[in-house]
């Protein structure tokens, strides 16, 4: 093995010990050679059946195939998923479910998110596990509990354990499509903008950090990502280092049950974005170039906010009466601004879980003014600024615009509101809210030079 595979391979198998499900991890140039035996070592002499979609079949599963007849293991088939607009929705879940209930083999998938995350919940409802081949660095989804999927045009995430095992072959993950390991890198950068919004909610008594899961995605993290053009060029260290830091992720969201280790305010506008079924140019942005203008959006966010409380200890707040709403008026704004009544249903529960009443928000703004210097100071080291963070999204060719996914600016500003609202986790977008500040940091934002206000198409970014 190389020094950067070693260093990966020491970092993942610590990462192991804490895991509920995953037993097995492989990252470097050939592992998908060792298939046959880690799928031995996990399920005996179990049966194997291979799921893929055509462009990952033509990646990896000819290679999966050869292993597992080395290994002498029974694959009884492999099941090439044809759709051309094959995606993470319930009907295919029902149809990989109807396959696997014909046979008692075990399912491996061969491809990234959406094979991912369709054979983890069929293998689940089918009461069985499952394992996983990396085909690209695009996802933190191969190592994450639970999958994404939508139902009712609503997506959401549904309980199912990780893989038992995952085999990432850096020679596969360097063939990809250039797009799809860049989709990646701009997923593990999110992870700091996430973890800010973590610290808020830690520091206000919302959700408390869990330090395992913390140290899993974060400790690791700058060292990861500090190879944007790397990742680009297809470096072997640079993508061996973005493969760890997607896995760290799902490790990291294995531990707590929860997605809050890798996902905080930045995911919510890509979800959001993913109910309204966003287009561009006749196709939908991928999850990791929405998350990288959610990104954007979060630190422009922070920033604004920093500029306009300063590190003052004495605070001026509001009169919560002044601005918050009881929650009956809440749920007439949700109905208005979600028309379809199953989603506006979905969001008033989301919204319900994380609302407080008048006396408990004034009894949580005199905390956070007790605390707003040493929180700000917390906050800045964990973030990155704005500008920085944009050139690192740049040398990856992730988009830097919100026209580059086909989001224009008017639309963008309206979405700060409604990703607030669709999603019961605490975030930057939760917290200026409660301040009684969030018109005023959004049009601040939408009126600075620094950020959108004039942005154009840039070219060569997506």
């Amino acid at each position: 093995m190389i020094l950067h595979e070693i260093e990966t391979a020491q970092r993942i198998n610590n990462a192991l010990k804490t895991a509920d499900t995953t037993k097995l991890i492989e990252i470097g140039s050939g592992a998908i050679q060792k298939t046959g035996p880690v799928f031995k070592k996990c399920f005996n002499n179990a049966p194997a059946i291979i799921i893929a979609d055509s462009n990952t079949y033509k990646a990896a599963g000819k290679l999966v195939e050869n292993s597992l007849k080395s290994g002498d293991i029974d694959l009884q088939k492999t099941f090439i998923m044809t759709d051309p607009d094959l995606y993470a929705e319930i009907k295919y879940i029902d149809q990989l479910v109807k396959l696997l209930s014909e046979t008692n083999a075990i399912a491996i998938a061969v491809g990234s998110g959406t094979i991912n995350d369709l054979t983890k919940l069929a293998s689940y409802r089918c009461g069985r596990q499952y394992m996983s081949i990396a085909t690209a660095g695009s996802v933190d989804g191969y190592t994450a509990f639970g999958a994404s999927i939508t139902e009712r045009s609503f997506k959401q995430t549904f309980f199912c354990p990780a893989p038992m095992a995952v085999i990432a072959d850096l020679d596969v993950i360097a063939d990809a499509p250039l797009e799809m390991n860049a989709w990646g890198y701009a997923d593990l950068l999110a992870k700091i903008p996430a973890g800010a919004d973590w610290i808020i909610a830690d520091a206000i008594g919302v959700e408390p950090i869990d330090k395992i899961s913390w140290t899993l995605v974060q400790g690791p993290l700058r060292k990861l990502v500090s190879d944007p053009t790397g990742v680009k060029h297809k470096n072997h260290q640079a993508l061996c280092f973005l493969m760890e830091g997607l896995i760290m992720s799902g490790l990291a969201m294995q531990q707590a049950q929860s997605s809050r280790p890798a996902s905080g305010a930045e995911h919510q506008f890509s979800h959001l974005w993913d109910n309204q079924h966003h287009k561009h140019n006749g196709q939908t942005p991928s999850h990791g170039f929405k998350v990288a203008i959610g990104s954007l959006a979060s630190l422009a966010l922070y920033e604004t906010l920093f500029d306009l409380w300063g590190d003052s200890t004495k605070i001026m707040l509001k009169d919560v009466h002044s601005y918050w709403k009881n929650f009956s008026d809440i749920e007439k704004e949700i109905h208005h601004k979600f028309p379809d009544p199953v989603e506006a249903m979905l969001v008033i529960e989301q919204s319900r879980e994380k609302y407080i009443d008048f006396t408990d928000l004034e009894k949580r703004l005199i905390r956070v003014a007790e605390i707003w210097p040493e929180l700000k100071g917390m906050l800045e080291q964990q973030l990155m600024g704005y500008l920085e963070f944009k050139t690192m999204l740049q040398q990856v060719d992730a988009p830097i615009s919100p026209m580059n996914i086909g989001i224009e600016l008017g639309r963008l500003k309206e979405s700060y509101g409604l990703a607030q609202l669709i999603r019961k986790r605490y975030t930057i977008l939760d917290f200026v809210k409660e301040l009684g500040i969030f018109e005023t940091c959004v049009n601040n934002i939408f009126n600075s030079e620094k950020y959108w206000k004039s942005e154009t198409e840039q070219p060569g970014n997506r």
